[in-house]
């Protein structure tokens, strides 16, 4: 059992606020409010005292968290509370180590088959601006961009001759993403014949008033065009960043090559897109080998 140190001078509370102002600027304000609510709660079932049990902390869990998903949150925040308690002295060692991660199945992510891909992009555009809107869909699926680092492209940023673009993606970092000639010849179409000039800035995707697009706007093209197409009406910008992935390794692309292009930090990430490969190279044998179905 960990011991608690000074917590005459340092109740709970006032460690929590330690902690918060410790992470601001470091952290969300998303994630800071998250932690403050997780640890709230702590607060509340402990009664303000440090009472760090490794009994009473499975107790809060288990009070707290309806699902493994909230658990593990509450967990993580937990430990990153704890841990700052242990560096900063309050607390002599770590009284979450016994405590157990819960289980979590993974869901994989939609992705749509080539031939859906195909009937989104080349269907007559259910649209009033067809070519700025088959542009975003080209680039979204063709270079594999989030709906965010799409609608924050800047013109300068875009090498349409060089068939590249310099994409600033979460955590301000920057990659390099590659596209093919569809997506070149939607872009140059709407570059040449239907962007309205910006109003302010150098925005890729302008509106009728020249402002940038914003992601909800995207969202809402996205669907629009896969209900056309008799698609899944649950299809998202984020499909068609999955589905660039899932091609990719379906085409014979390595893992590595694949995590560079979607801008992931960890390898991890991107390896739940080989349990598509496989899942999809075991319906083709189910479905097309001659003795699958003895």
């Amino acid at each position: 059992m960990a011991e608690p140190r000074g917590t005459d001078e340092a109740p709970l509370d006032a460690w929590i606020a330690e902690f918060l102002a410790n992470l601001a600027g470091r952290r969300s304000p998303q994630t800071l409010r998250a932690y403050a609510a997780d640890l709230r709660q702590l607060s509340e079932t402990l009664g303000g005292q440090p009472d760090f049990t490794p009994e009473r902390l499975r107790h809060h869990l288990r009070s707290h968290g309806r699902s493994p998903t909230t658990r593990a949150r509450k967990l993580s925040s937990l430990r990153a509370f704890v841990r700052f308690l242990v560096r900063t002295g309050r607390l002599d060692r770590d009284p979450t180590e016994t405590l157990e991660a819960p289980y979590r199945r993974k869901r994989l992510p939609k992705v749509l088959t080539q031939q859906q891909t195909a009937a989104l992009l080349d269907q007559p555009p259910p649209s009033k601006t067809p070519l700025r809107d088959a542009a975003i869909l080209e680039l979204m699926y063709g270079a594999g961009l989030r709906v965010s680092e799409a609608v924050s492209m800047d013109l300068p940023n875009l090498d349409l001759e060089g068939g590249q673009l310099r994409v600033v993606g979460k955590g301000n970092k920057e990659r390099v993403a590659f596209f093919g000639e569809a997506c070149r010849a939607a872009l140059r179409r709407y570059l040449d014949q239907e962007r309205v000039p910006p109003s302010e800035g150098s925005p890729l995707f302008t509106n009728a008033q020249g402002r940038r697009l914003t992601t909800r706007t995207v969202q809402n093209i996205v669907k629009r065009w896969a209900l056309h197409a008799g698609l899944p009406p649950n299809t998202s910008p984020h499909t068609l960043r999955h589905s660039f992935a899932t091609h990719l390794l379906d085409g014979g692309a390595d893992l590595k090559t694949v995590q560079q292009l979607l801008g992931h930090e960890s390898l991890a990430t991107t390896q739940i897109y080989t349990h598509i490969s496989v899942d999809r190279l075991r319906q083709a044998v189910e479905e097309s080998h001659p003795r699958s179905q003895e």
